[in-house]
């Protein structure tokens, strides 16, 4: 299976060294800096086994994209809407994507019968571009749940865990996502195919909804957000208010509130994607983690005070950030 990462930051480049290490057809589409580092020297991983260093292929030409069969998306939720229509252009007729990002995903009611569906979130995708650049025959669903953080712009430290989950977003259990699922597996990720993946997208969601827009405001850790008294209470608020818009959508996390919380206290002194984000500058994912859910929760009639409030400050802080 030929394969292509597009996006070399913590997530990608992880995953494209881990691909490259084990002896798969990977080749990764980055620019500038991070393209002359890896084609240079590789990409660098700091984990368990200490610091190893792998040698995917490596260019910034995008018709590479046509001759693979599977691009695993890795760019952050707000990059999307930007390089949707390029990406669509460059696929093969039989090319799948692979949608590796936190919170929910644009294609998220597409392709599924119940409340919403065919529903288009504004918060992700307000003119319908990204839907019609990617088509949904064109989507696997993904839940990324190791956690790492970007070093240097070839060298990626992996914190904890090793689940990465697939799904077709049609339910079905595809020759697909088998095929693929096979050959993460043998990259030493625990890769399994769910047919439920909004369900799974839900119980990581319920956590990144909390912890990251918390540790960007409060520049605190997850252990620390999760020990805290107040923190933790707060944060479980917010949890119960994104549980029952989930349960509403028949897609209620397999996980307690309290069974969350002490999962992401167990990744210990990490500090969030979006407050990674924030320190260097960059966009963070407000509203594919809290806008997009909010706005489910308004069509659904579903309060959500303290979502809402959180949502307002990390909206701020964002617009802030990126303007300075």
């Amino acid at each position: 299976m030929k394969l292509a990462v597009l996006g070399a930051g913590a997530t990608g480049g992880y995953v494209a060294a881990l691909l490259a290490r084990s002896g798969a057809d990977v080749t990764v589409l980055a620019r500038g800096k991070t393209l002359d580092l890896i084609q240079t020297d590789g990409i660098e991983v700091w984990d368990a086994d200490g610091v190893w260093r792998a040698r995917p292929a490596a260019t910034d030409d995008w018709s590479v994209l046509g001759g693979v069969e599977t691009v695993l998306l890795t760019v952050k939720a707000n990059a999307i809407s930007e390089l949707a229509p390029r990406l669509g252009a460059a696929l093969g007729p039989r090319t799948s994507v692979v949608t590796a990002q936190n919170g929910i995903p644009w294609w998220y009611f597409q392709g599924v019968d119940g409340p919403l569906a065919g529903t288009r979130l504004k918060a992700l995708d307000p003119s319908g571009e990204i839907a019609c650049a990617l088509p949904l025959e064109r989507i696997i669903g993904c839940v990324v749940w190791p956690a790492t953080r970007r070093l240097a712009p070839n060298v990626v430290e992996h914190i904890e865990g090793h689940r990465f989950t697939l799904g077709e977003p049609t339910g079905e259990k595809s020759e697909r996502c088998t095929a693929l699922a096979s050959v993460l597996n043998t990259a030493s990720l625990k890769c399994r195919v769910n047919r439920r993946i909004r369900q799974e997208i839900w119980t990581k969601l319920l956590g990144n909804l909390v912890m990251n827009p918390l540790s960007a405001l409060t520049r605190a850790t997850l252990r620390t957000i999760g020990t805290d008294p107040l923190t933790r209470s707060l944060a479980a608020a917010m949890m119960g208010e994104a549980a029952s818009i989930a349960a509403a959508l028949g897609a209620a996390p397999e996980v307690t509130i309290e069974q969350r919380l002490d999962g992401a206290v167990a990744v210990g002194e990490h500090k969030s994607s979006m407050l990674q984000d924030l320190e260097a500058g960059l966009p963070m994912e407000v509203d594919a983690m809290l806008g997009s859910v909010i706005e489910i929760a308004d069509l659904l009639g579903i309060p959500t005070p303290h979502l809402r409030s959180v949502y307002a400050c990390v909206s701020l802080l964002n617009r802030e950030n990126c303007r300075g």
